[in-house]
């Protein structure tokens, strides 16, 4: 039996397939090379952005299509796809053989009555509380039953061993939910509320982790510095918790990163962590959303501009290496050109590294989405564009003050442009290239940056 995934939206998501697939191998099925080949496919989804969405209906639409041909219907059409060729091969060698869709995520939990009933051709809904459902399907699947109707569970299951064998880094969801309700943002719908997964847990992903060779671990969460253990736990407790255990076990992890940093929970203890603390990478995904504070109050942000730039302030003065990466809105309802302006002006001032930068979609159930004076779509893009263009000038100034620094790499895959060529991690998750043996892969080795490339450094292995 053979599974395919396709992964859309964040890190979360990124885990949490990772996890079924953990449970899939466990069971004895394999990957498959195409989609079009697999007993399963499961589409992971995202519905921060209309734009995903759609996507993913586009994908249920040819899965429509790859389906027929896999069972041989004499309606059948290929279209221009010339991937469905594949489809048409496999038939054509093993005779009609059923292919299940699954699809999980925010998405399925936002049409989780719906998606089903429009789209015939999905076999499973699975929201975010489902997952663990999985085993149930695997053993329909191999029993050759019919689909069964996905419970809609209240309580959501951490993903556990959600790592890809061979790999050193890897993620450990420690909190899921959000509780911040920004205006524009629908996560909270999708997710729920914020739920913290118990310290012990935590620490025995981790040792599971070391005993793979990991080397690096990104702990997760929609609100990550949120989290508070049922223990009462909180994440700079958590974090001093998690370094003190890899010391005494001897682990193979030495970088510890999070994602995704609400600026409102960075508190000065959470800071004072992260300096003494060398386990404790220094690169930081902190989403400043906007430089105006009356956008960022009707986008029901938590903090004010002037205290995004104390925090970062606090941050570079902690440990001067700090490198911040950051999200950023254009054209949320109501936008003034001056007030767009002063996202120009917060990047002036802070000189974030990189940024994800994107302008203001509506999604259906949040408040944003009724408010008056919706920006039209062709001044969110020039806005955007302007973002852009800044962002582009600042990675590359800020990234070119760092040639000539020695720094410590970790290596993780060989080029696939030059077998003799090395691509590493800095503490600051850019990218380097150096020339090196692959007996390095999985070693942290110092390397000086000689150049800049892109956004990618080339070094020399010192």
């Amino acid at each position: 039996m053979t599974y395919f995934f396709e992964t859309y939206g964040c890190e979360m998501n990124i885990a949490e397939s990772a996890s079924v697939e953990q449970l899939l191998i466990s069971r004895g099925w394999s990957k498959a090379e195409y989609a079009e080949q697999a007993n399963l496919v499961v589409i992971n989804t995202c519905s921060v952005r209309g734009t995903a969405e759609q996507r993913i209906l586009g994908r249920l639409g040819y899965f429509a299509g790859v389906k027929k041909v896999r069972m041989r219907d004499k309606d059948a059409k290929f279209g221009r796809i010339e991937t469905m060729k594949i489809a048409a091969e496999f038939a054509e060698k093993n005779g009609a053989v059923p292919l299940t869709l699954v699809v999980m995520g925010c998405m399925a939990q936002r049409l989780l009555d719906t998606l089903k009933e429009e789209n015939p051709v999905v076999d499973y809904v699975v929201g975010t509380f489902g997952k663990h459902h999985f085993g149930q399907i695997i053993d329909a699947i191999e029993e050759n039953r019919e689909p069964f109707k996905i419970a809609d569970d209240e309580k959501y299951v951490f993903a556990a061993n959600s790592y890809e064998q061979g790999a050193f880094s890897t993620f450990v969801p420690i909190m899921h939910g959000c509780n911040n309700f920004c205006t524009y943002c629908i996560v909270p719908y999708v997710r729920g509320r914020e739920e913290s997964r118990a310290p012990e847990q935590i620490l025995q992903e981790i040792d599971y982790l070391s005993r793979q060779k990991v080397k690096e671990i990104t702990l997760l969460g929609q609100n990550v510095n949120a989290y508070k253990g049922d223990d009462g736990t909180n994440f700079p407790q958590l974090l001093e918790k998690i370094s003190e255990h890899l010391d005494k076990s001897g682990s193979s992890i030495k970088w510890i990163r999070f994602e995704s940093s609400n600026p409102n929970d960075f508190s000065d203890e959470l800071i004072e962590v992260i300096k003494k603390n060398p386990h404790i990478c220094k690169g930081f995904h902190i989403a400043a959303q906007h430089g105006s504070n009356e956008v960022l109050r009707r986008m029901n942000r938590k903090n004010t501009r002037e205290e995004f730039i104390s925090l970062v302030k606090k941050l570079r003065a902690a440990c001067p290496e700090t490198q911040i990466v950051t999200d950023l809105m254009v054209g949320f309802p109501g936008e003034t050109e001056s007030q767009f302006e002063e996202i120009l002006t917060l990047m002036e001032e802070v000189r974030f590294e990189s940024a994800f930068m994107y302008y203001y979609n509506p999604r259906e159930g949040t408040p944003a989405a009724k408010y008056e004076n919706q920006i039209d779509i062709a001044v969110k893009k020039a806005r955007l564009q302007k973002v852009i263009d800044l962002q582009l000038k600042h990675t590359a100034e800020v990234m070119s003050k760092r040639i000539g620094e020695t720094i410590e790499v970790l290596a993780d895959i060989v080029s696939r442009d030059d077998e003799n060529e090395l691509l590493g991690k800095t503490e600051q998750n850019e990218r380097v290239a150096f020339r090196g043996d692959s007996k390095l892969i999985g070693s942290f080795v110092k390397v000086r940056i000689d150049s800049l490339s892109g956004n990618t450094f080339r070094g020399t292995l010192v």
